[in-house]
């Protein structure tokens, strides 16, 4: 834990809270945000299909089937919890279960450093998982308000079929999957073509990223009274036994422990870049306070300073027990 808290890129975002919450005039671009974001995107696509690409498909279908499976199911009883306990309405508890089925890219990137600073090892074609969870817990949330919601409602009736298709033209969706497939065909020889500027700098970049995640979600810590006591409970807890079942299964699919703390950590993790693009047009009548709040200042930094220690310690526990 210690280790993980004292990487640049912790304490870069760290550093990012403190800034906002004590006002600093700190602010990054936009422009240089969405650079940062299109890099990121980028880099974990091609590595991620450079590796796929030599990886036997005995190696990977498991692991893929697992997660597919994780992200259609934790998006129902999210949903579920949200409506009976947390007392949720159906737009806010269907953005929610969303957000949370559904996959942060910055954790995984996260993850992936945290891994590489300790020497861990992980299965190369983990960033392909990444690719399959992000979209079907977003249609799933969606499809779950549309079910739930009587047809005299206001809530837009937009089909899910059109939705589908502006998620996966999406910028994220768009250049994970894209660049995936650019690296998967390329394999060994074009990778080494742009390994200098997609591989070295990545933890670099990822600070950067990570400096600005951290101004936001610290401008995000006011709104944490309108989620109230279940919400924080509810982000801290729930990653956790998402993380649990992640890991659980990923040894049962065949991971190593970095690969199945890898899986954990996006079962445990919440969207917070294409999910909440998708429920502003989908869901506008949900409060974007709540879920915004809850993946961006309570789940993201739990997971970040303290979930991927845990996670690895849990995986080293369940992946070592017969």
């Amino acid at each position: 834990m210690l280790t993980n808290i004292l990487s640049p890129m912790v304490l870069a975002f760290l550093l990012g809270i403190i800034a906002s919450r004590v006002k600093s005039d700190l602010r990054f671009p936009d422009s240089l945000y969405q650079s940062l974001t299109i890099y990121l995107l980028i880099a974990i696509g091609l590595k991620g299909g450079h590796k796929l690409s030599l990886a036997p498909f005995s190696d990977v279908w498991q692991p893929s089937l697992v997660a597919v499976g994780l992200c259609c199911t934790i998006p129902l009883w999210t949903y579920g919890l949200m409506r009976r306990v947390g007392k949720f309405d159906v737009p806010n508890a269907a953005a929610l279960a969303a957000h949370y089925g559904s996959v942060s890219a910055v954790t995984f990137s996260a993850a992936l450093a945290f891994h590489d600073i300790l020497k861990i090892h992980y299965e190369g074609f983990m960033p392909s998982i990444l690719a399959m969870m992000e979209i079907p817990a977003i249609l799933i949330g969606i499809s779950l308000a549309r079910i739930n919601t009587p047809s005299e409602s206001d809530l837009t009736n937009q089909p899910v079929k059109e939705i589908a298709r502006e998620l996966l033209a999406g910028k994220s969706s768009l250049l994970l999957i894209g660049f995936l497939v650019i690296g998967f065909l390329v394999g060994n020889k074009g990778w080494d073509q742009v390994a200098p500027l997609f591989d070295v700098p990545f933890k670099g970049v990822l600070t950067l990223f990570l400096l600005e995640a951290g101004l936001v979600a610290g401008r995000k810590l006011s709104d944490l009274r309108k989620g109230g006591a279940f919400l924080i409970g509810f982000g801290i807890l729930f990653p956790i036994l998402h993380a649990l079942l992640g890991i659980y299964l990923g040894k049962l699919a065949g991971l190593s422990i970095g690969g199945a703390t890898i899986l954990g950590t996006l079962a445990a993790s919440a969207s917070y870049i294409a999910a909440p693009a998708a429920c502003r047009v989908a869901l506008p009548e949900a409060n974007p306070s709540y879920y915004l709040t809850a993946a961006l200042a309570i789940t993201f930094p739990f997971n970040i300073v303290l979930g991927l220690p845990l996670y690895h310690e849990i995986a080293k526990v369940i992946c070592q027990t017969n």
